[in-house]
């Protein structure tokens, strides 16, 4: 039986940024425009990704809000009609 070992990723490609700090792509574009969110890195001649760390850091930079979710975010359709 071999040992599995999780390794934390060090870059996210944009689908795994925008899920990481969940945000729409669209945001995210917008936001790297205006210099607010972290510009990808260059990985090779054709690849980018957002490094983890300042994801994580932009992430931790965001103020706190006063305001609760509205009650039916994330709730689940009653399959009853």
């Amino acid at each position: 039986m071999s040992a599995q070992i999780l390794l934390k990723p060090v870059y996210l490609d944009k689908p795994g940024a925008c899920t990481f700090v969940a945000i729409k792509a669209t945001t995210l574009d917008e936001l790297v425009r205006k210099g607010q969110f972290p510009k990808p890195r260059v990985l090779s001649t054709r690849r980018v990704g957002f490094l983890v760390r300042e994801l994580e850091a932009w992430a931790e930079s965001r103020p706190v809000s006063d305001l609760l979710p509205p009650p039916n975010t994330g709730a689940r359709k009653s399959s009853t009609v």
